[in-house]
């Protein structure tokens, strides 16, 4: 590596590595954490992962990387591992399907400066415990990036993505859904919604998007749904949200799931989603005659 230094620059943001930097991942469930480690270490970073214990079920895309495990209720250890590792960027990946329990931290030294941060952030939804989290970090010199700032090339873009596009209806549909989980993610709820003939039907909560077109499947033989077919899922930033952590995403899974859903398609916001194991999702996104569609966002970026 030259001693010139690596940019990597997406969604409008740049970031600069010195050489010799470390990063951490912070990893939880999917594919995200494997996709960033895999860029970092083909940029000349191998990372050091820190996997959230109870949450990574891709453990064998990470081994090959170093690797310490971190019990949500052992935050308080968190920094001094982080200072130990000498990580100075810090990218949190992956889905973390529990909150830490208060009574089950661990006691320590650490402890006792991050109980107020707990505490705050348990209060809140989950962007305002990621806010408050990177906050925290932050103050004390630990840089938390975005994974679409290391791997940029999950970022959705804006358009069909897909050989069918939306019909007519199908755009009444998007708007239906995109108003709606708009107004769950302004209350810190979710950022998914469904809408069906013109109207939401149903909105993301804390089962998650695999939950809400599971849901949605079921509600199929509604008598209120009696007759209409298609609809869309619609999946968006929260407004404000902090987008160095949990940006809207969507995967194979994801389009399994909105098929056997009868859905039609899904639209993301173009530049504030990622579409994680991109050539795969959109491959079977064809191969099932779903559209997937990337949204202009109607917000400007705030990542601060």
């Amino acid at each position: 590596m030259t001693a010139a230094m690596t940019r990597f620059e997406a969604a409008g943001t740049k970031l600069d590595l010195a050489p010799g930097a470390r990063i951490g991942i912070i990893a939880g469930g999917g594919s995200l954490p494997v996709e960033v480690a895999a860029s970092l270490a083909k940029q000349g970073y191998p990372p050091v992962i820190i996997a959230a214990e109870g949450e990574v079920d891709r453990k064998s895309d990470l081994a090959a990387y170093e690797t310490e495990k971190l019990a949500l209720e052992d935050f308080g250890s968190l920094v001094p591992l982080l200072k130990r590792k000498r990580i100075s960027h810090l990218v949190l990946a992956g889905e973390i399907r529990r909150r830490p329990k208060l009574t089950g931290m661990r006691p320590s030294l650490g402890l006792l400066a991050v109980v107020p941060t707990v505490v705050m952030g348990l209060a809140r939804g989950d962007d305002g415990l990621l806010r408050i989290l990177t906050r925290f970090l932050e103050k004390r010199g630990i840089k938390v990036v975005g994974a679409h700032e290391i791997v940029p090339e999950l970022l959705a873009s804006g358009g069909p993505l897909t050989k069918a596009e939306p019909r007519k209806s199908d755009w009444r549909d998007i708007e239906a859904a995109r108003a709606a989980a708009k107004a769950i993610g302004a209350l810190d709820i979710g950022q998914a919604a469904v809408a069906i003939g013109g109207r939401a039907i149903a909105l993301e909560g804390i089962e998650g998007t695999n939950g809400l077109l599971e849901r949605t499947r079921q509600l199929r033989n509604h008598g209120r749904l009696a007759g209409k077919t298609r609809g869309v899922l619609v999946k968006c930033a929260k407004p404000g949200q902090e987008l160095r952590a949990d940006l809207p995403s969507i995967g194979p899974q994801t389009v399994e799931a909105a098929h056997a859903a009868g859905l039609a398609g899904i639209a993301i916001e173009a530049g504030r989603s990622l579409i994680l194991e991109g050539p795969v999702t959109i491959a079977r996104a064809n191969a099932l005659g779903l559209f997937v569609i990337g949204l202009p966002a109607t917000e400007p970026a705030n990542e601060q």
